[in-house]
């Protein structure tokens, strides 16, 4: 009887042993897959997140500024235009 507790002591820590060499190897293997993702991932030149949201946001307040100043130039360009349209009529008046 006592050579039955002895197998399952040992059945156990063969299965305990066995756990402990599956888990570093894949920690092994989780770590060389990740470097070699890493590696691929830098060789075609990609941004990360975080430089792509600061252009990003770059980009979006260069828009804005230029819709402002498309803004600015319209109504200059129409105060010209009234300017330019009172001039005439000053020099040249109606005539009738």
């Amino acid at each position: 009887m006592s050579d039955r507790p002895r197998f399952f002591d040992d059945l156990a820590g063969l299965a305990g042993n066995a756990f402990s060499a599956v888990t570093g190897a894949r920690e092994e293997l989780h770590s060389i897959i990740r470097t070699r993702v890493d590696e691929v991932l830098n060789s075609l030149e990609l941004v990360r997140r975080d430089e792509f949201d600061a252009v990003q946001e770059m980009a979006t307040r260069a828009r804005m500024a230029q819709d402002e100043a498309e803004a600015r130039l319209a109504a200059i360009e129409s105060r010209l235009t009234a300017l330019e349209d009172l001039a005439t009529d000053e020099k040249g008046g109606p005539q009738g």
